[in-house]
């Protein structure tokens, strides 16, 4: 009895000592569309590390505040942020560089994913183009992007805040339109601040313009390609457009946290999810754009995506270190100009 008693005893322990020993990794990402990444990403993952996952969610400036706030004892192993959110968070000393041998899929992704902030610091994991939405049985095609001055357009058009990611990739665009030389891109500014009695909103979501065009208040926008599934729901005849001056571009990032005690479990996730088979089934379920270029999708799930070498190539991409040069100027200039 008393061998049986010391033998259960023993096992007990083992299985705590086990128990205690599962490693967490902890994750910072954006909150949209966690259910999607626990079932393709996160969960598979787990079963092949033998570890714990858990994820906490926010926006990039909360997320980079709670970085800073734990500097010296990081509660964060890997962050997903936007290019311009991570050389924020490099730039204050909590993101450390990566050695990019170890992530076997490295050399498999499109050039732009590549060290996509300089110093090392970060891997492109999703991208995204801006082009051209509208409702094509009230208006004639959008070619260009001053086609949203258009006179008809007046009262029915929406653009993005400026505070938003997508803000300054509007300021890129209508800067590129109506002929800007400078990098805090003033000519599209003073274009954009100029249609403010024209514009129905200017949003801070995309979620929002689906609403706005099931609603008929609005017959044209600049729409990120991750939302335009939404957008065709609405039943109505909307065409996308890519205008004569090229898609806008977004790219969000991973980086590992300066000081993580888990950076070996952070680069197998990186490289997990950078994989041909991951990428593959979030395109596929129209969660991200591939970075892979080795992914090849469908051509019903293609048109939901940006995807392919020639797209991709011809994207036009708002430097990460311009956004945060002239962010300030931008937001106390924009305050100014909508409180008139």
């Amino acid at each position: 009895m008393k061998k049986h008693l010391m033998l259960a005893l023993s096992l007990g322990l083992l299985a705590n000592a086990a128990h205690a020993e599962k490693r967490e990794l902890v994750i910072s990402a954006y909150p949209i569309a966690q259910p999607l990444f626990m079932k393709y990403v996160y969960e598979p993952f787990k079963a092949k590390c033998g570890c714990d996952i858990k994820v906490e969610t926010g926006n990039n400036a909360d997320r980079i505040a709670k970085l800073v706030v734990h500097s010296k004892n990081p509660v964060i192993d890997l962050v997903l942020l936007s290019d311009s959110g991570m050389l924020e968070a490099a730039q204050k000393g909590v993101i450390q560089p990566m050695d990019y041998s170890k992530l076997s899929n490295y050399k498999a992704l499109y050039d732009v994913a590549k060290n996509p902030i300089g110093g090392n610091f970060a891997v492109g994991y999703t991208l995204y183009s801006v082009g051209l939405v509208y409702r094509s049985d009230k208006i004639a095609p959008l070619t260009s992007w001053k086609d949203l001055w258009r006179p008809e357009l007046k009262g029915r058009v929406a653009f993005p805040d400026v505070s938003t990611t997508q803000g300054p990739l509007m300021l890129r665009m209508a800067d590129a339109a109506w002929g800007g030389k400078t990098d805090d891109y003033a000519t599209g500014f003073a274009k954009i601040v100029g249609m403010k009695g024209n514009v129905v909103t200017f949003s801070k979501n995309s979620a929002q313009l689906a609403a706005l065009f099931a609603q008929d208040e609005i017959w044209a926008a600049p729409v990120a390609r991750f939302t335009w599934s939404q957008m065709l729901k609405t039943g109505l005849p909307l065409k996308w457009s890519i205008p004569a001056e090229g898609q806008a571009a977004g790219m969000n990032v991973m980086g590992i946290v300066a000081g993580s005690k888990n950076a070996d479990l952070a680069y197998q996730l990186m490289d997990f999810w950078l994989s041909k088979e991951v990428q593959t089934q979030l395109a596929t379920n129209l969660v991200d754009s591939p970075v892979n270029k080795d992914v090849r999708l469908s051509v019903a799930a293609a048109q939901f995506n940006t995807y392919g070498a020639d797209q991709i190539n011809s994207l036009k991409f708002v430097k990460p270190e311009t956004i945060l040069k002239q962010r300030t100027n931008w937001m106390t200039q924009w305050n100014k100009a909508m409180s008139k």
